[in-house]
């Protein structure tokens, strides 16, 4: 057997040896990112820190926050609102769409109308997320889509009432006036910035792949359908407060969600040609579930949405086609919000509970009314997950304990638009530099105004 003869061995040379690592890198790229993911995986495994009281802690938090998520958030907030994500998608007329928030759509009166109706329904960062995914998919401008995206949960009417009684009256009126400024601002910068590549969005025929432009329904139908399922969000999400008619509305929330879903089963049942018995049957398997578990009236919830759903499923046309993008939306979403949620609990806890960052690093940061104190107040806003009104209640907590109004008012005007949860699905929807925009917008706005009403009202 020959022997081969050997290759005498090239002169050390780092600036060959740097060349062809690059060109390695270059013509192996995907196995390249690959080893490095492995890599990293296996560094944070050795390395993490197991056993250590903080790191346990943490990783509990992650996990019961994640739990709470699952128990409190997914069903009474979530399901209803894939459900009109995915009924925007199906019914609403695209010419509708297009002439109140598309890209050509006069920005006064787009940014007006997207604004508004985030405060109508009053959601949370995460809720707002399905359906910001179907008004932007069915033809609305990105300006507009982020206003929305923004006012959802930003622009929460009861949010400020409760603000503005126990923090105070100033720093209420300051959250309602910067929080309406900056959905129409940041709606209105990311349509400048994108203003080129919307008009090619809006000419190129790509956001009219979703059926059910017209389907003889009158606007009446139409209003009902959409109205009760709106309303069906809002109530069954409706907040605890004090005396009036928030407090009654809270007290009867179940009952009027039962109202308002009998008015659903008989709009679907009288208008929209849906077979009365399966309706029937779906009804009286609620009622039941309500009587049988009334202390878990989430149950019943869970039980109606999952139903109709499964009833669309079983049709054809329109609203079989709901049922598909209400579920191409879950799939999108719920995976990303859950993953986040655990990072998010492990980071920086729940309410009143402390994740690997100690809050009293955090208090320390953020008292006075610097520009830094500011800046971390909106970036520790933005990656926490707040429920809804859940930042009242941590805001008064870090008051308490040496935070400045400034950055209290910054975190209140980042924090319920924004979580890390939130990003993600962001990112999936318009992608990575458009999210990064909007981020960035949030923050530093939140940055800015925390720093001037610290400076002249505190």
């Amino acid at each position: 057997m020959a022997s081969i003869p050997p290759v005498d061995a090239p002169a050390e040379n780092p600036a060959g040896w740097g060349q062809r690592v690059s060109a390695l890198w270059r013509d192996n790229r995907t196995e390249g990112r690959a080893l490095l993911a492995i890599s990293a995986v296996f560094l944070m495994a050795y390395f993490m820190p197991v056993g250590t009281a903080r790191f346990d802690v943490a990783v509990l938090e992650g996990i019961h926050l994640a739990h709470w998520y699952a128990r409190e958030h997914v069903i009474v907030c979530l399901l209803p609102a894939f459900l009109i994500a995915g009924a925007i998608a199906a019914y609403i007329n695209q010419g509708a769409v297009m002439r109140f928030l598309g890209p050509a759509a006069p920005k006064p009166v787009a940014l007006g109308v997207a604004s508004l109706s985030g405060i109508l329904l009053a959601v949370c960062s995460c809720t707002v997320l399905p359906l910001f995914g179907g008004i932007y998919r069915r033809g609305a401008g990105l300006g507009p889509a982020i206003a929305f995206l923004y006012s959802g949960p930003a622009i929460n009417i009861l949010a400020i009432v409760i603000t503005a009684k126990v923090l105070g009256s100033e720093l209420g009126i300051a959250r309602a006036v910067g929080a309406i400024a900056f959905a129409v601002v940041i709606g209105m910068i990311m349509h400048l910035v994108y203003r080129r590549e919307e008009a090619a969005r809006a000419n190129d025929g790509s956001n009219r792949a979703f059926g059910g432009a017209d389907d003889g329904k009158s606007m009446n139908d139409t209003v009902a359908f959409f109205g009760l399922m709106v309303g069906i969000l809002v109530i069954a999400n409706w907040a605890p407060g004090e005396g009036g008619v928030w407090h009654f509305l809270y007290t009867w929330k179940w009952p009027l969600t039962a109202l308002l879903g009998a008015g659903f089963a008989g709009v679907l049942v009288l208008r929209w040609g849906w077979p009365p018995r399966r309706v029937v049957i779906l009804a009286v398997i609620v009622a039941a579930l309500a009587l049988l578990f009334p202390r878990s009236p989430q149950l019943a919830f869970a039980a109606g949405v999952l139903g109709i759903a499964s009833l669309a499923a079983l049709q054809a046309g329109d609203a079989h086609e709901w049922f598909t993008q209400s579920w191409g939306f879950a799939k999108q979403i719920l995976p990303l919000l859950l993953a986040g949620v655990l990072i998010a609990g492990f980071l920086l806890g729940r309410p009143g509970h402390e994740g690997i960052i100690p809050a009293a690093w955090v208090a320390t940061a953020v008292g006075g009314n610097s520009l830094a104190a500011n800046l971390l107040a909106s970036l520790l806003g933005a990656f926490m997950y707040f429920a809804t009104l859940t930042e009242v209640p941590i805001v008064q907590g870090l008051l308490g304990a040496g935070m400045g109004k400034g950055p209290a008012l910054a975190l209140l005007l980042a924090g319920p638009a924004l979580s890390l949860p939130n990003m993600l699905v962001i990112r999936s929807i318009i992608g990575t530099e458009k999210t990064l925009v909007y981020c960035a917008l949030v923050v530093v706005m939140a940055t800015i105004s925390g720093f001037f009403y610290g400076s002249f009202w505190s």
